[in-house]
Parts: structure tokens; C-alpha cells; sequence
């Protein structure tokens, strides 16, 4: 049986951070991927916005590591030559109750750390003329990135440093060791067994499920996965916006927003589309046109010069969740032997939106305890 220090399972964005600070540190480090290619789920069906951090409860996972993973990620594009654009957002309010709302997104953003400008209804139309609100909060560290173009850099460095992504490589259980410094047995599916120190489960949506999978570890600490389905529409035409326009936060969703891709095309999305499945192999990733008309009601709303017709299905993502309709949307799970008192096993849960922007923060935070295993 061969033996590395650590196997990281998935070759998303996060999963190959924490492969890559793994590997800078030292360890012989393989990442296991069941797809063809790195970043082919949730890392490549998302907005591509490195996002500012304004939303997340103050002190929880999801702000400081948004935050932090910020500024790493806009560190990486600079050092590595990733495109990349900080283009700024503008939240906007349209009546009272939002409004209302806006000012308690502002006083979050201050308590995160976030820089953010409050803006009249005027100020705002003077930085975007097409935009219809009576407020806005302008966030300038807000931007976009070529999502796969960084995970591309990630790879690289995690080369460089000695370790490597094999493809097409899916792992089906592991038999986890509790003795500290005995090697826990990664089972991929053709039977090739890998013994290791260090295992990380990055799994995204299919991390709940494979956790499951793992001999030793009890099955309590694993939550109930859900799937909640994005879907974007891609403007025809030019974009009258240069920013990215959010409306104000309605509970856990942030509603219909525009964002722009680096070429300048605008798309519109996600929307919020609880599936009724219960594993990834299940998930349709179709657009249905007629939800199209839903769109066009919100965007409206902050852009009422949006043309009929305008608006062509695009593609999806589906976001891992660890709860369901109704339920309060919780913190990242981030579960170490604290949680689970398994030594060297790190299984990260519920890693949604900010996942992107957070994943060098993660692997930041993350890699002094598993290097405490190795």
C-alpha cells in the first residue's frame, strides 16, 4: 500500500488551497478528484465575485475567513498574474423597510472590518445613470475573478511544492486510524488504498454523503445535506452597469443580483430553487426558461430599463447546504479532531458562498492543525 502525508478529497478551490498550504509545508500531498479536470462542481457554477465580506454575522466563520480570504485572494491574483477586477458593488434599497435594511447591512460591514459608502439615491444614479434606488451602499473592495484561472495558479504552486491532483480519481471510503500517527486508509473506487496521515474531505456536495463513508467517525457529527439550485441569466446585449448591483438582503438570500464576468457581459442570478433530491447524481443543472419571469420582476425593481426579451437562460450551480427551506442558514463547518477526536481528519461542511473568496483563509486557518497530526 503506498503512503503520503496527506490526501485531500476534491480539487475545488478550497480543497486545492488547503492541498497547496499542506504541500508549502512540507507534506507529500495528493489530491483525490473523481472528475476529469480540477474546479468541475460548485467551484465552477458560481457568480465569480470575491466578496467583501458585508454579510456574515460578525465574529462567525463565514466573516473573518471572507474577509482575510479577501485580501490573501487578491494577493494571489497580483502575485500570479490571475485576471481579476475590483470593481465595486453597490447594494441598493428601494423603499422604507429596505432602507432600514441597508442601514443594518452598514453597521455589519463596520463591525466586520468591511469599508463601505452610503450613498443617497443621487450620489448612487450619479455612478450608475440606469439604476433606480432612493439609497445605496457602495462596497469598493468588492470584485471578480477568473475563478478557474485561480484555481489553475493553486494547482501550480501545490506542483511546484511536490504534490499532485489525480484525476479521475474517486474515493469511495476511508478506515480511519484514532491513534495519533497511525495512518488512516483512503479506499478510492477502483480498490487502490492510500495510507496517510493527514485526510481532508473537501468533498463540497458530495462531503456529507462520503463523511458517512468513514469507518471511525461517528455518524452523529455528519449533518443532513441539502441542495439548493442557483440559476443565472445572461444579459444579450451590452451592460449599462459597471458595478455589481445587489438589491438589499432578504433573510439568508441575497436576492436576484447583477453581476458582470471580465469581458463585461452582465448575467443576472442566482435565484433559489430547493431540489427535492438527495445526492448530486440526481441534480438537473438546466436552466428552465420560464423562470425567466421571475427575473425580470426583481431586476426591475433596480433597473427598470431592463428590455423585454433581454434575458437568456445561462447556467446554474447548486449550493451544498447543511439545511433545509425555513431552517436559519448556519456558520461553515470546519470540524478537526476537536469535534470529532479523530487525529489529522479535517471535514469541512456547508462550504457555500463566500467559499470562493474564503478558501486561502481557510487553508490558512486550517493547516497549522492538521501539520500538528503529520
Amino acid at each position: 500500500m503506498d503512503r503520503v502525508d496527506a490526501v485531500v478529497i476534491g480539487a475545488g478551490a478550497v480543497g486545492l488551497a488547503v492541498a497547496r498550504a499542506l504541500a508549502q509545508a512540507g507534506q507529500e500531498t495528493i489530491v483525490a478528484e473523481a472528475q476529469g479536470g480540477i474546479g468541475q462542481g460548485v467551484s465552477s457554477r458560481n457568480s465569480e465575485v470575491i466578496h467583501a465580506g458585508l454579510y456574515y454575522l460578525p465574529g462567525s466563520l463565514k466573516a473573518r475567513l471572507c474577509v482575510r480570504g479577501k485580501e490573501l485572494l487578491y494577493e494571489l491574483c497580483a502575485s500570479h498574474g490571475v485576471e481579476h477586477r475590483r470593481c465595486g458593488k453597490l447594494t441598493v434599497a428601494n423603499g422604507e423597510q429596505e432602507v432600514v435594511a441597508l442601514r443594518a447591512l452598514q453597521q455589519r460591514a463596520a463591525a466586520n472590518g468591511v469599508p463601505v459608502e452610503w450613498l443617497e439615491g443621487a450620489q448612487a444614479r450619479a455612478l450608475e445613470p440606469a439604476l433606480r434606488c432612493s439609497a445605496a451602499l457602495h462596497s469598493p473592495s468588492t470584485g471578480i475573478v477568473d475563478s478557474h484561472g485561480f484555481m489553475l495558479a493553486l494547482q501550480g504552486d501545490l506542483e511546484r511544492a511536490g504534490g499532485a491532483v489525480a484525476l479521475g480519481s474517486r474515493v469511495e471510503s476511508a478506515r480511519l486510524a484514532r491513534t495519533p500517527g497511525a495512518p488512516h486508509v483512503v479506499v478510492l473506487a477502483d480498490g487502490t488504498q492510500l495510507a496517510t496521515t493527514i485526510l481532508v474531505n473537501a468533498a463540497s456536495l458530495h462531503a456529507c454523503s462520503l463523511a458517512r463513508r468513514f469507518e471511525g467517525l461517528d455518524p452523529g457529527l455528519v449533518p443532513r445535506e441539502s441542495f439548493a439550485k442557483g440559476n443565472y441569466y445572461a444579459l444579450g446585449g451590452e451592460s449599462p452597469f459597471r458595478h455589481l448591483i445587489y438589491p438589499a438582503p432578504a433573510d439568508a438570500w441575497l436576492g436576484v443580483h447583477l453581476t458582470l464576468d471580465l469581458g463585461g457581459q452582465a448575467r443576472f442570478g442566482p435565484d433559489l430553487e430547493w431540489l427535492d433530491v438527495r445526492t448530486p447524481q440526481e441534480i438537473d443543472y438546466r436552466v428552465n426558461p420560464a423562470r425567466a419571469v421571475d427575473f425580470y420582476a426583481e431586476v426591475r425593481r433596480y433597473w427598470p430599463g431592463l428590455p423585454d426579451g433581454a434575458l437568456a437562460p445561462s447556467y446554474s450551480g447548486v449550493r451544498p447546504k447543511i439545511h433545509g427551506p425555513g431552517e436559519k442558514a448556519p456558520d461553515f463547518r470546519i470540524d478537526g479532531p476537536a469535534v470529532h477526536g479523530v487525529p489529522g481528519l479535517l471535514n469541512l461542511f456547508g462550504i457555500e458562498s463566500p467559499g470562493l473568496t474564503s478558501a486561502l483563509a481557510i487553508a490558512e486557518a486550517v493547516a497549522p492543525q492538521l501539520l500538528a497530526a503529520a
